[in-house]
């Protein structure tokens, strides 16, 4: 292992222990990773680091109405439901063992204020655009092929000033062979794009071993 490797390692794990030292103790999302285990899910919900800080841009927004496209076990989706008494949150999940487990894990948790969709992200969205439902942040956290047109919809449908979160932007680049014309589709698509402001922050992956990925990143957008 070179230098620069072992200090990066390093630098990792000091993050990662002060990570655990700014979380607090909650049943509910132990639970829905046990729950989500216990049913076969895969283990690739967001960190608890990364999970606190959606909730803190929840609340710095004083978000009240959140979309999730992509739910999983609705890990995620119990840090936005707690992010405020007063938030709702819309979440759309297409596999349907994935969003029974997340009803399990959110609602069956008692909280009232999650409503998780069954079905394609490109059938729903256009569903709740004619609902009229207009919202403070959105998350993406789905399948790579549609990010273009799940990022077009989450314009459409954030209000101004409004949050847009695209998650594993970094990871999914760098996983897409160099010659592929596509890896920085989601980048340029974004920047083309006249009724955002966007930038791309990166991030420390704890999902996989250190040294096989150390970097991933997300896209973040504010409507303007």
């Amino acid at each position: 292992m070179s230098s620069f490797q072992s200090t990066i390692l390093s630098s990792l794990q000091t993050s990662l222990e002060a990570q655990k030292e700014l979380l607090k103790a909650n049943a509910r999302l132990d639970h829905a990773v046990q729950n989500s285990k216990a049913n076969g899910l895969p283990p690739i919900a967001v960190a608890p680091a990364q999970g606190a800080f959606l909730s803190i841009l929840c609340q710095m927004l004083n978000a009240q109405n959140v979309l999730e496209i992509g739910t999983l076990g609705g890990y995620s989706t119990i840090w936005f439901a707690e992010s405020s008494p007063d938030v709702k949150v819309t979440s759309i999940e297409y596999n349907p063992k994935h969003r029974e487990v997340a009803i399990q894990n959110t609602q069956g948790q008692s909280l009232t204020n999650v409503d998780i969709r069954l079905g394609a992200a490109l059938d729903v969205l256009p569903k709740l655009a004619e609902e009229g439902t207009i919202f403070d942040f959105v998350f993406i956290d789905a399948d790579w092929e549609h990010q273009k047109d799940y990022f077009d919809w989450a314009v459409k449908l954030t209000r101004k000033g409004g949050c847009i979160y695209v998650d594993n932007a970094v990871r999914q680049i760098t996983e897409s062979d160099v010659s592929d014309p596509l890896r920085m589709a989601l980048i340029e698509h974004v920047k083309a794009n006249q009724q955002v402001n966007a930038t791309l922050i990166p991030t420390l992956s704890t999902h996989k071993a250190a040294d096989i990925e150390l970097v991933d990143g997300f896209v973040v957008a504010i409507v303007k």
